[in-house]
């Protein structure tokens, strides 16, 4: 099987699958308190697996698992856990300042708490949590990088970590990663939800 030289043409994220043991008050904060449309809905006697809309051809998913506690993460975000996990926290893309403000407000008026305007320099941010104490933020890029060439060299702005991974400094040198690593499947098999 040959290789194709030509990167895949991402349009988002189709959905992020996260889980909850409480689908109804999932979709009580997405739906009512976020405003992000629910989308669609599947549901057997094992699970519930719910989308909600957070931009044309891109959604949030939760799966709640009949009979099973999934337990919960309250982490809150950028902070080291101590325990195993590879999820730190979700940022949903917002389109300016003023986008960013009026979130805040609605999130107060719906007795959720939040945190004042944290400026990133390349974006500001708010946090907050949802019902299954899932770390959240809602952004938006002062300085864009997306839709455009990187500029590997920019390190006043964009890429600013003073000790780069390896990838990063090849990167910079030639425009691409020297290698890239293989993966496996978890398990034998892959269970079709639907």
């Amino acid at each position: 099987m040959g290789t194709s030289d030509e990167a895949p043409r991402w349009r988002g994220i189709n959905h992020l699958a996260l889980t909850t043991n409480d689908m109804d008050a999932t979709v009580r904060f997405y739906h009512g308190v976020l405003g992000m449309r629910l989308v669609s809905t599947i549901g057997t006697g094992d699970f519930k697996h719910y989308f909600f809309e957070i931009g044309p051809g891109n959604t949030l998913a939760f799966f709640e698992f009949t009979g099973h506690d999934v337990g919960t993460i309250e982490k809150a975000a950028g902070i080291a856990p101590d325990y195993p996990t590879q999820f730190d926290h979700l940022s949903f893309n917002l389109p300016d300042e003023q986008a960013l403000i009026d979130l805040q407000q609605r999130l107060d008026q719906y007795e959720c708490g939040v945190t004042e305007i944290i400026d990133h320099v390349t974006m500001k941010s708010i946090y907050f949590t949802d019902p299954n104490g899932i770390a959240l933020e809602a952004s938006y890029w002062v300085t864009d990088p997306t839709g455009r060439p990187a500029n590997y060299s920019d390190t006043d702005v964009m890429f600013t970590d003073i000790t780069p991974v390896s990838s990063v400094e090849e990167l910079v040198k030639t425009g691409d990663v020297d290698w890239t690593p293989r993966t496996m499947l978890v398990g034998d098999d892959v269970v079709d939800p639907a």
